[in-house]
């Protein structure tokens, strides 16, 4: 057991009066002293400490309980930084991935035009051999229709000679027998009835051979 002079107890009385410092720990318990005030002084410093450690262990435990919310915060910060790295990355590479996208899809677009220009360009080109086609086409059947038209002509103006030709010669023939009669003084009743007979003939078949080429001229244009 620790024993004090009067003077250090009264010392050690003073100082916590003073300036509230005193003894502290399991220390306490080994003092002894016969003075009431010194024992008082170890009364209030024994309670004092109990204080003192009440406190502190209860600062101890919010200490711990904060430093406890502190780890769980800092592990759900964590989680949540995770998280937010993972979705960082999922959104990088899905951005990538759209870029990519956009990219095959202008390159498609590109393509597509491409394909559309040399589609206008074949489309400009069978319209124009369309359109040659048909002007050849057009204008071959008015060669044709020309043609066709002067070959009729022709050959109308070749059976119209001809048929003329024919009239008149037989017209000249028989005139020519039926001045020949005259001359030689023999009867020309007969003769004469024969040339106008012969005549109204040949005169009538030249009406109707011009008749009936007018008409197969004009139904054959109708036909057309």
């Amino acid at each position: 057991m620790i024993r004090l002079d009067q003077n250090s107890e009264k010392e050690l009385i003073k100082l916590f009066e003073t300036k509230n410092v005193g003894l502290e720990g399991n220390i306490i318990r080994l003092f002894e002293s016969e003075n009431d005030d010194f024992k008082n002084y170890l009364v209030k410093c024994a309670n004092k400490d109990k204080e003192s450690r009440r406190k502190r262990l209860e600062i101890t435990k919010k200490v711990q309980t904060q430093n406890n919310e502190l780890s769980e915060l800092n592990e759900k910060n964590q989680t949540m930084m995770e998280d937010l790295q993972s979705t960082l990355k999922e959104a990088e590479e899905q951005k990538t991935q759209i870029e990519k996208q956009n990219e095959e899809l202008m390159e498609w677009r590109e393509e597509n035009e491409k394909i559309q220009q040399e589609l206008q360009k074949e489309m400009l080109k069978s319209e124009q051999s369309r359109m040659e086609s048909e002007a050849a086409k057009t204008n071959a059947l008015n060669d044709l229709d020309i043609l066709q038209k002067r070959n009729q002509t022709e050959l109308i103006s070749t059976i119209v000679r001809v048929a003329l030709y024919i009239i008149v010669g037989v017209g000249i023939v028989t005139t020519g027998v039926y001045v020949f009669t005259l001359v030689m003084g023999k009867d020309t009743q007969v003769i004469s009835s024969a040339w106008s007979n012969i005549f109204g003939i040949l005169l009538t078949n030249a009406f109707s051979i011009v008749g009936t080429i007018m008409g197969i001229k004009y139904a054959t244009e109708n036909k057309q």
